[in-house]
């Protein structure tokens, strides 16, 4: 034995070949840690002084090579000084430098994900093998930073600068077949091979019919291009990729600065520059929030874990109601191997849903994620029905026939007479009290919500809803089918609008007053959209839909009279009455038509600005500022009641919940982490100014004021610098 830590042994073979494994004993996954990075350092150190080795492989034990750095770190490192962190990169680069030039061939054996700081790691040997089933990539962009361990150094060295930047820019993960074709590795065989085929690439390099002292050459020395190709590869990438980013994610456009500052240059002056820049990164809000949003789904994801732990699989499930979202919920099961019933009354509805599941899955034909003999198989997991017939063997029945209470409780009570005393009963409701549907049925502890943001196939989140008798075990079986269907999903206790949609309505409630008080909803709309959100709240309301909108603020107006109770009057009303309900009829605040695609395009209508008019004190321009503030202070004061009230268990699902279910610009983190970065006491000043002009809506709660008073945060990482 060459080395022995906790993470890292090193063995020498008969053969004088070294093979280094990671495989860390405390935990499920290889991360490179600080702590693991010290011993890759005392490991290579050892291999240093080993005379006679020949060759080194470098392989994992666990199900994956290296998974990234540990992000549980980044806001501890990154609170420090850019000169400390680019120190730090320094001493990783000239780790992985030393590896780089050891004095015999070297070769990495790539299994399960080999990400980040994993894929830097691999791109320092000679020679790479690959799994078939393996994955590589550099993600950290989605983190507001880019690679620092020389990723942007040796990527575009092996693969060409056009192909990195492609994989630098956009954060993917790619497949075996796409790192080979592109270069990144030598070979991809089964995993069973994995081990001997990275002995046979190192036996050709010993042999000299590989010549591993060119591959370090060419890594150490500047890319070969000349001036006009440079400026062509660079120049073209950056406006595409500032297209695609976006003015608030500035690491992309950062990536390809570096590869292109670097792409003259040697080993150690293009490392300099990619240090330099990662540091810069690293010290800004949008990474801290990114972080903060990694570490924030880790949480999430593992309350659901713990959950699904406790719940049987669902094998059978069904929907109770077809049409676009029942055959929405049914195409997502079946697509991810669950296979589910239709149920409808109607055998148009029936075949309305199987339209939408078949264009769903068509759509994934057109992607390649499916090929048509996987998208058949599937297909075949959704059984339409009329009857009850076949649902006593039914382990979780979705109901999501209309929004209409009476409706509602008269089909759940007609399931539950028809499935199993232990099957599941969930309703997907955005607003009706579970508490309040239960009361139609005999074994309440079975019932519970499940509400799943349109468009299914694409939102990631589902609220599961516990009303006052909801046993434990159906929250745990609704969460695991949840999962199973690749969601993501956050459990909330009843209350009026549950979790996301109680915390919208107030922010449309600051758009509606500002719409009576005179502001160009337009205008609105183009600061919000420029603030991050992905549409403005009047694009939004069209989306939703106006009649849903007034329905879903008569409920919130009822739960909560003393904020809320005004806010179901105003311009919403206005547009329904006058049929103006959003995309679904063509007119809302904007007119719609289809493009060549049949996707709505939103057109100014002179219409609606008349409408508007009507509702309006007159005409007001306010600022940027005012807009932000008005509309974003009644949404994150009503996050912090659902957080106070337990309606939600923690920030971190509170700001996912927001982030997954209406958008919230993911590079501010959530609605508690704009808090935290804004300060609770000037959060608190700001809100005050505001209610004492516009109401209760806008007054911060006691809890917040203690919080402001004694300068605590939602969130307990790191404070940004």
């Amino acid at each position: 034995m060459i080395y022995q830590g906790n993470a890292i042994t090193v063995a020498r073979d008969d053969d004088a070949v070294a093979t280094l494994t990671l495989d860390h004993r405390d935990e499920s996954v290889n991360t490179l840690s600080s702590a693991v990075v010290g011993e890759l350092a005392e490991a290579v150190e050892a291999l240093g002084v080993d005379s006679g080795l020949r060759g080194l492989i470098l392989t994992s034990a666990k199900e994956a090579f290296v998974v990234g750095a540990d992000i549980t770190e980044f806001h501890g490192m990154f609170e420090r000084g850019e000169e400390e962190i680019q120190a730090m990169l320094e001493r990783v680069h000239a780790l992985f430098n030393a590896i780089e030039d050891l004095p015999f061939p070297t070769v990495t054996a790539l299994n399960g994900l080999a990400l980040g700081g994993g894929c830097e790691l691999a791109l320092t040997t000679d020679f790479r093998v690959m799994s078939d089933s393996a994955q590589l990539g550099l993600p950290e962009t989605k983190l507001g930073i880019l690679p620092g361990w020389g990723g942007c150094v040796r990527l575009p060295r092996l693969i060409g600068a056009d192909n990195a930047i492609e994989w630098i820019a956009g954060g993917t993960q790619n497949k075996a077949d796409e790192a080979l074709r592109m270069g990144a590795v030598d070979a991809v065989v089964p995993d069973e091979a994995l081990m001997e085929a990275a002995r046979d690439l190192l036996d050709r390099a010993r042999r000299g019919e590989l010549d591993h002292q060119a591959r370090r050459a060419e890594k150490r020395s500047p890319l070969r291009l000349d001036a006009i190709e440079q400026m062509m590869v660079f120049e073209t990438a950056k406006g595409y990729v500032a297209g695609k980013a976006g003015p608030h994610y500035p690491a992309p456009i950062e990536a390809i600065k570096v590869i292109q500052k670097g792409a003259g240059e040697t080993r150690e002056r293009a490392q300099a520059i990619e240090a330099a820049s990662f540091a810069k990164l690293a010290k800004t809000d949008v990474c801290y929030n990114l972080v903060g949003l990694f570490l924030n789904d880790q949480a999430v994801k593992k309350a659901g874990a713990r959950y699904a732990k406790q719940a049987r699989p669902v094998a059978q499930a069904a929907v109770l109601g077809a049409g676009i979202m029942g055959g929405g919920i049914a195409y997502q099961s079946a697509s991810k191997g669950t296979p589910i019933l239709m149920k409808d009354i109607k055998a148009e509805a029936i075949d309305l849903g199987l339209k939408e599941a078949r264009k769903l899955f068509a759509k994934q034909v057109e992607r390649k994620k499916f090929t048509t003999e996987q998208m058949a198989e599937r297909l075949t997991h959704i059984r339409p029905t009329l009857s009850y017939g076949d649902f006593g063997g039914v382990d979780l029945v979705v109901e999501a026939v209309v929004e209409n209470p009476k409706v509602k409780g008269a089909v759940l009570a007609e399931a539950e007479a028809a499935v199993g005393e232990d099957t599941v009963l969930a309703t997907n409701t955005s607003t009706i009290s579970i508490t309040r549907l239960a009361e139609h049925l005999k074994r309440p502890e079975n019932f519970c919500g499940m509400h799943f943001f349109n468009p299914v196939h694409r939102m990631p989140l589902v609220e599961v809803i516990r009303g006052e008798k909801t046993g434990d075990a159906a929250v745990a079986a609704t969460v695991a089918y949840a999962r199973q269907m690749g969601k993501t999903p956050i459990v909330v206790n009843d209350c009026p609008g549950f979790l996301v949609n109680r915390i919208l309505f107030p922010y449309f409630g600051g758009f509606s007053a500002l719409v009576a008080q005179g502001a160009d909803f337009r205008r609105v709309d183009k600061v919000m959209e420029r603030f991050g959100w992905p549409m403005g709240p009047a694009y939004l309301l069209d989306v939703v839909g106006m009649d849903t909108a007034l329905h879903a603020g008569e409920v919130m107006a009822e739960g909560f009279p003393d904020r809320m109770g005004d806010m179901s009057g105003g311009v919403i009303p206005r547009m329904v009455e006058h049929e103006r309900l959003g995309q679904k009829n063509g007119k809302g605040f904007y007119a719609y038509e289809e493009d060549r695609k049949g996707k709505p395009q939103k057109l100014e209508d002179d219409e609606a600005l008349a409408l508007v008019r009507q509702v309006a004190e007159g005409e007001q321009d306010f600022s940027d500022e005012a807009i932000i503030a008005r509309m974003m202070v009644p949404l994150c004061l009503e996050a912090v009641r659902c957080l106070e009230d337990g309606i939600v268990g923690s920030a971190a699902e509170a700001d996912m919940a927001l982030i997954y279910g209406i958008g919230f610009p993911p590079f501010r983190g959530g609605a508690l982490r704009y808090i935290d970065a804004m300060g609770a006491e000037a959060f608190v000043a700001q809100a005050d100014e505001l209610a004492a002009e516009l109401g209760p809506l806008y007054a911060p709660t006691d809890g917040l004021r203690e919080m402001a008073r004694s300068g605590q945060r939602f969130h307990r990482d790191a404070d940004p610098a």
